[in-house]
């Protein structure tokens, strides 16, 4: 080999690896996005109002989509306890949706089934701390089914 060749064979190598190492980079990343494009779920539904934050979403970890809520008072420092709001054995609570102002919190969704898809709401007049009965709206009241499932 010659002095030159003995030269630049490093600088060979490092440029080859930094190609690799480039094309490597960008495969991997572009793999990260279409996995995150791929199996992105919903965005959990929030609301603040006067550094209260207000959060729900449903989850099916007992095997029944339930609706959950968790309250925060601090600006989103901590947060209380998770209340369960829909709570109901015989139908899948979903698509939960916020609104707030002041202490008032307002939380609907859908309480569906075979037979049911009905659109409910539950109040907190305290910051999310208690909630009241769930509201049919479709009823424009109290179902006596889903009072019961409470």
């Amino acid at each position: 080999m010659d002095c030159i060749s003995q030269k630049f064979i490093p600088l060979i190598l490092m440029l080859a690896v930094t190609s690799i190492s480039s094309t490597l980079n960008q495969n991997i990343n572009a793999v990260v996005v279409n996995h995150e494009e791929q199996f992105t779920s919903p965005k959990v539904p929030v609301v603040t109002t006067d550094g209260n934050v207000y959060v729900t979403w449903w989850s099916n970890k007992t095997g029944n989509d339930e609706v959950l809520f968790r309250a925060s008072n601090d600006n989103g420092l901590t947060f209380g306890d998770k209340i369960n709001l829909s709570n109901t054995t015989t139908s899948e609570s979903a698509d939960a949706e916020i609104a707030a102002d002041g202490d008032m919190v307002y939380v609907t969704w859908w309480e569906r089934n075979s037979t049911a898809n009905e659109p409910v709401l539950r109040i907190s007049n305290d910051a999310g701390q208690t909630f009241g009965p769930i509201l049919n709206l479709d009823t424009n009241g109290l179902s006596e089914t889903i009072k019961n499932k409470r």
